[in-house]
């Protein structure tokens, strides 16, 4: 949604945005640019397919948009749950 309120409002010929997400857990000490080391982590490999007669600059700039989503920005945050029975 956010890529392609951003793509209408450039006036951008973005036709389709499709992401294709896969998930898997790898051990924490696998990834190198993780702050945590042990355990297991959460992998989402995410492929984002544009659809149209985009430039290879609007193409970067709406995978930055993409990386700037709430939900992207959720995911990638630290995440504090608390639970209560009601």
């Amino acid at each position: 949604m956010t890529v392609g309120m951003y793509a209408r409002r450039k006036a951008w010929p973005l036709e389709d945005v499709a992401v294709h997400l896969r998930h898997s857990k790898i051990h924490a000490a696998d990834c190198a640019e993780c702050d945590t080391k042990e355990g297991m982590l959460d992998r989402i490999d995410r492929d984002i397919h544009f659809t149209g007669p985009l430039t290879d600059e609007q193409r970067s700039k709406l995978l930055e948009i993409a990386n700037k989503c709430p939900v992207h920005r959720t995911l990638v945050s630290e995440v504090d749950i608390h639970t209560r029975v009601v």
